[in-house]
This record gives structure tokens, C-alpha cells and sequence, in this order.
């Protein structure tokens, strides 16, 4: 293992106009940790809110954040800087995991943990692929009109969760959570506008305390109990029992091909969004970053294996602190190995993961309509800034089905004891639909002259 080495950039303290802090670059050590807290914050609240959607261990998915990361930054041999967090990609599949396995229950959970661990080794081989065989090869197989069909299904591919699980309990703390985070991401620019999603939550969270005190406790669906019942807002019982230091509640994956099958449209959304990512901080560094995209693609994919490996989510590179680069100007791998380590210090207290547990389903109501809604049009982007012609139907036809497949979500039988559904469904049609098309009108396969997956997408996310 190489010991990373940085060099002090002029005298540590101040940056001249138009210079940066490159990767293996630092300034002086308490302003690196500064910088590496600001990391943190910005990871931190898609980090632990989508493991709460996902019925897995927030503390768990924050200590294997840092763990993934300090893992990425020795694959890449420190060229990329990124912080790796929990990915969003995957909360469909996992839903509809634990819609087959019996729901949240440690069983379910060890079979969804099972399924990412799969995906995540499938993913570091498309890297391996990536690393010998060139990046052409995610440009021919995900086109951008794919690329950005799959990531509008798994955004859109959720509306039901809000509506059938989340929304209903508590609909009114739903809705203000939901109108004060339109508030905090649009009216407030910089670095409280990054953290508005973990802002909105924070007050949702202390809205439904209130609403406990002057209102009494809410009659209205349990998703503890699967049925409605009169129950507090926030429960704090499992708070108080918590220990301030040890481990957190780690279990074993339990792999399940069906499960397998759910998740593994996760993987191409993952590989867009870490070329786009990568890229990004190619353009922001101004160096060549495409002989180490096969390197970032095996690293995500490694860290996601190791995490679920031990009962933790899957990961992914995170825009947010691309944007924090982009205005600080201080691209320096240090301040993501102090993340790192700040995150894993985080994960093993557990008392702050039974607090981050005991958000109440309405709060996550709030949170995930706008959550889903902004991956789904991340879809879009890809689609309008790579300027993709619907008006051609091998286009149209295949992502038109494909999404509506998701949003149903459509149930397809396979045999007794197999369903295709939703997102897993969606993507098949688009992928296998897309590809048949093009040799049906006699284009052959590949990505039509297009332009890759995502590939004007990060210049825009980079900017913050």
C-alpha cells in the first residue's frame, strides 16, 4: 500500500487568484481538517437518509462511506479526488426486495444486502472491463437516450413509496417538510443550499416533536406495525438505550438470484454517474482522468461489495462534494481521508445512529418527493444536454415503455416463484428494446453517433 504524500501549496494559509489546490497538494493541516468537516456535512444527509429508505443501518452506511472512500482514493492512487456516499440508485430495487422477502425484517435485510453485494461485483468487473478495453465501451453498449432512460426510471420508478408508504404517515408534516426544503435549496445559494435536503429533514424532524407535545400522539399507518394504530411522531426509547461508543448493528448478506435481478439495473445508473462524476473533476483539475475512469468504476464497485458485505448500503461518487471543490477550489485528497476518518468516528457511535433511525415516516414523506423527483429529471438533463431526437422511435418507443413499466410499477410472472417488476422490468425494455431496434432499422448497435452517458452532465454539477 502506497502511504499517500502531500506538499504544502505556497504557505499553507491563502490562494492567489486563479489557483487551485491540486490532489496531492495540501494547505495547512487545521485547515484541511476544516475542509475535510465540510465534506462531511455536504455527504452527510443523502448518506444517511437514503439508508433509511431503505430499511438499512444509517450508522453502518456513514462508517462504510468513510471505509469506501479511503478504499477509492488508494484504487485511483489519489488522481480523483471523491468522496463515495450512499447511492439513491438502488432504493427500488431494494423496495421491491423487501416487497418479495417479508418487508423490513432481518431476513429481508440480509437477502437485500445479498442482492448489492452482487451488484457491486458486477460493477468493479464492468470497471475492469472499462480499465482494459477503453471508456468507448460504456458509450456503445449506454447510449445517452439509454443512460438517461434508466436514470429517470429509478427517480420515477419510486412515486409509489411516497404515496403508499411514506406520505400516508403523516401527511401534513409531510407536506411542510416538503414546502420548507423547496425553501431552503432555492432561496439559500452556497453551502446551506447544498445541505437543504439534511436541513429540511432536521425540520421536519423537530416540527413532529412539537406537533407530539401540543397535539398528543397521530392516529394514522404504522409502517412498524403495517397498519394504522395510534403511535408518537419520534419515539426516542431506542435513543436512550443506545451505548455513546461500539459497533454498529452489522449482519451478513444472504444472496438470492431473484434479488439479485432487482438491483442489477442499479449498476448502469452507477456507471454513468461515476464517468460523469470522474470527468468532472477532470475538467475542474484540468488533467486526463480517462486512464483511471476503469479504476474509479472498480473502486465504487469494490467499496459497495465490501459495505454490503457487512450490512451496510451501496455506494457511489457524490456530486455534493464536487460542488464543495468547485467553490473552495481545493481539490487536495487530504481533506477527503480526514472525511473519511471523521465518518467512520461517526459510525461507531451508536446512540447518533438511533437518533438518525428515529425520523418519522412523514419527515422521510417530505424528503423523498423531492429526492425521486430530482433523480428522475437528472434523466432528463442527460437527455436534453446530449441532445437526444425523440422524434426518431427507436428512441421514443423503447423508453417511453420502459418508464411507464416503472412507474406502474408493472408486475411481470415469470413461473411461479418469479416477478419482474418496476424498475427491473423498465430497464430490461430499454436496454434489450433499444439495442433490438436499431438492428430491426438497420443501424446496427452502439450509441448512434451520440455522445456518452452523461457526458455533458458533470460540468454543470461541478459548478455548485
Amino acid at each position: 500500500m502506497v502511504v499517500p504524500r502531500w506538499t504544502r501549496h505556497g504557505d499553507g494559509r491563502t490562494l492567489a487568484p486563479g489557483e487551485v489546490v491540486g490532489p496531492s497538494e495540501r494547505l495547512s493541516w487545521p485547515r484541511m481538517v476544516g475542509f475535510g468537516a465540510q465534506h462531511v456535512v455536504a455527504m452527510f444527509g443523502a448518506t444517511f437518509v437514503f439508508p433509511l429508505v431503505m430499511g438499512l443501518d444509517p450508522n453502518v452506511a456513514i462508517m462504510f462511506s468513510g471505509i469506501g472512500t479511503i478504499m477509492f482514493l488508494l484504487i485511483v492512487k489519489g488522481k480523483v479526488p471523491s468522496y463515495l456516499g450512499t447511492s439513491a440508485s438502488f432504493v427500488g430495487g431494494v423496495l421491491a426486495i423487501r416487497g418479495l422477502f417479508g418487508g423490513d425484517t432481518p431476513a429481508s435485510d440480509a437477502i437485500v444486502t445479498g442482492a448489492i453485494l452482487v451488484a457491486g461485483l458486477v460493477l468493479a468487473l464492468v470497471g475492469l472491463a472499462v480499465h482494459f478495453l477503453g471508456v468507448q465501451v460504456i458509450n456503445r453498449v449506454f447510449p445517452p437516450v439509454v443512460t438517461g432512460a434508466v436514470v429517470m426510471l429509478i427517480g420515477f420508478g419510486l412515486a409509489y413509496v411516497v404515496a403508499d408508504v411514506y406520505w400516508p404517515q403523516d401527511q401534513w408534516i409531510a407536506l411542510i417538510t416538503m414546502v420548507v426544503t423547496f425553501v431552503l435549496i432555492v432561496a439559500f445559494r452556497g453551502f446551506i443550499g447544498r445541505i437543504g435536503i439534511l436541513l429540511g429533514l432536521i425540520a421536519g424532524f423537530l416540527l413532529s416533536w412539537v406537533a407530539d407535545r401540543l397535539f398528543g400522539n397521530i392516529t394514522a399507518f404504522n409502517a412498524g406495525t403495517g397498519a394504522v394504530d395510534t403511535h408518537p411522531r419520534v419515539s426516542f426509547d431506542a435513543v436512550a438505550t443506545a451505548d455513546w461508543i461500539g459497533l454498529p448493528d452489522m449482519h451478513f448478506p444472504d444472496v438470492r438470484f431473484s434479488a439479485v435481478l432487482l438491483v442489477l439495473p442499479a449498476v448502469i445508473a452507477l456507471v454513468a454517474e461515476n464517468v460523469g462524476h470522474v470527468k468532472a473533476v477532470g475538467e475542474m483539475t484540468g488533467t486526463d482522468v480517462d486512464p483511471y475512469m476503469g479504476r474509479a468504476i472498480i473502486a465504487d464497485g469494490a467499496a459497495t461489495a465490501v459495505a454490503s458485505g457487512f450490512g451496510g448500503s451501496p455506494t457511489t461518487t457524490y456530486a455534493e462534494n464536487i460542488g464543495v471543490m468547485a467553490a473552495t477550489r481545493v481539490y487536495s485528497t487530504a481533506a477527503y481521508y480526514i472525511a473519511a476518518i471523521i465518518a467512520i468516528l461517526f459510525g461507531l457511535c451508536p446512540k447518533f445512529g438511533a437518533l438518525v433511525a428515529a425520523t418519522p415516516g412523514g419527515v422521510l414523506g417530505g424528503i423523498t418527493v423531492i429526492l425521486y423527483g430530482m433523480i428522475g429529471l437528472l434523466g432528463a438533463r442527460i437527455w436534453i444536454e446530449n441532445r437526444v431526437d425523440f422524434s426518431d422511435p427507436v428512441n421514443l418507443v423503447p423508453v417511453g415503455a420502459g418508464i411507464i413499466l416503472a412507474i406502474g410499477p408493472v408486475k411481470h410472472m415469470i413461473g411461479s416463484n418469479f416477478t419482474l417488476e418496476g424498475i427491473a422490468l423498465g430497464t430490461i425494455v430499454v436496454v434489450a428494446g433499444y439495442h433490438l431496434l436499431r438492428v430491426i432499422a438497420g443501424r446496427g448497435t452502439g450509441a448512434g453517433g451520440a455522445a456518452g452517458p452523461g457526458a455533458s452532465e458533470p460540468r454543470r454539477e461541478a459548478t455548485g
